[in-house]
């Protein structure tokens, strides 16, 4: 019964844009498949009414003939994106989820905040509530999220970090939210921090301040 019903709806639907083309009818005349509601989630409200006001423009456009490409600029013109989804429901409703990225750290450019997002933005913030790590030098996302990558394919938990530092040679410090700085190598930053895993439980590593990884081979300590 459903698929009887589904096929009139096309068999209507083939005939009404076969009328309209041998009557030489602009389909832009009809309200019939226009955008009239359009619904867009994963956003707060305040997110939600900028997001309207840029996507406003696809009010009356022809349902079907969407320019997806006009939609994906004018989506990821916002830097809190990470992704995207458009679920057309006939006749007359567009709805957009967005995908919003996730905040990984924190840092500063010409004495103002930005989040560093997991889609490689830097994003402007006025008051920064997320507790996250800060990092102190002039870096550029890519150069984080490289650092993360490595982190991530440790042993080494992310959580841990309070702060980070990063040099121009592109080399980095942790502090930790126990206030133990780690000085990592420029390179083979993943084998050393599985490394440091092993070994920090020891005894010996108690009380330490500093943990030295720069030499390879090597494990020098402070306190």
């Amino acid at each position: 019964m459903h698929q009887r019903i589904s096929k009139k709806i096309v068999v209507y639907l083939f005939l009404f844009l076969t009328l309209v083309t041998i009557n030489n009818i602009n389909l832009s005349d009809f309200n019939f498949l226009k955008i009239i509601t359009l619904n867009l989630t994963g956003l707060n409200n305040f997110e939600k009414k900028n997001f309207e006001e840029d996507l406003n423009f696809l009010k009356k456009e022809d349902l079907i003939f969407l320019d997806k490409d006009k939609i994906s600029k004018k989506i990821f013109a916002n830097k809190i994106v990470e992704d995207f989804s458009v679920f057309k429901n006939y006749p007359s409703e567009l709805e957009i989820f967005i995908k919003k990225t996730k905040f990984l750290a924190i840092t500063k450019k010409n004495n103002q905040d930005y989040y560093i997002g997991s889609n490689g933005n830097l994003i402007y913030t006025k008051n920064s509530l997320e507790r996250l790590p800060f990092i102190f030098g002039n870096v550029e996302p890519d150069d984080f999220l490289k650092l993360k990558t490595h982190i991530n394919n440790s042993e080494f938990n992310f959580d841990q970090i309070k702060n980070l530092y990063f040099f121009k040679s592109k080399r980095w410090d942790i502090e930790t939210k126990d206030d133990l700085i780690i000085k990592l190598p420029l390179d083979q930053i993943e084998i050393s921090l599985n490394n440091l895993s092993k070994i920090i439980i020891s005894e010996e590593f108690k009380n330490k301040k500093i943990i030295d990884l720069r030499q390879k081979n090597q494990v020098i300590l402070n306190d």
